[in-house]
């Protein structure tokens, strides 16, 4: 008996279409640059200038990186891989058939003479 190493693959767990994946991703990345855009307004409008100004001047200046490495990751984040159809799928052992020979219909084919027909006396 094969043990089993991983669950069989159900269709609630196959990949997201594109288009789904496409918009998971430009959600992503519209969050991350409005993040970013908070960012430089406060960066600007915070007085005392301080720490804190350039922490949001920081979150301003990396985030772009940060939200494209991100978007291009969420597909490879949540793919599965493939299963091998040996190992997820125990087949019935066939059934023992007793010893009966096979029926078979021969056909013979005869020539001219040989042949009689059925039709005349």
């Amino acid at each position: 008996m094969k043990l089993r190493r991983n669950h069989p693959q159900s269709a609630t767990s196959l990949e997201q279409s594109p288009q789904d994946d496409e918009t998971a991703r430009m959600k992503q990345y519209v969050i991350t640059m409005l993040i970013r855009t908070v960012c430089v307004v406060l960066a600007f409008a915070v007085q005392p200038w301080g720490w804190h100004t350039a922490l949001f001047g920081v979150g301003a200046v990396f985030l772009p990186y940060i939200a494209v490495v991100l978007a291009n990751q969420a597909h490879a984040r949540a793919s599965s891989g493939a299963e091998r159809p040996e190992i997820a799928l125990d087949a019935p052992k066939p059934e023992q058939e007793p010893d009966v020979a096979p029926r078979v219909i021969r056909l013979a084919e005869t020539h001219g003479d040989e042949h009689t027909d059925r039709g005349t006396p």
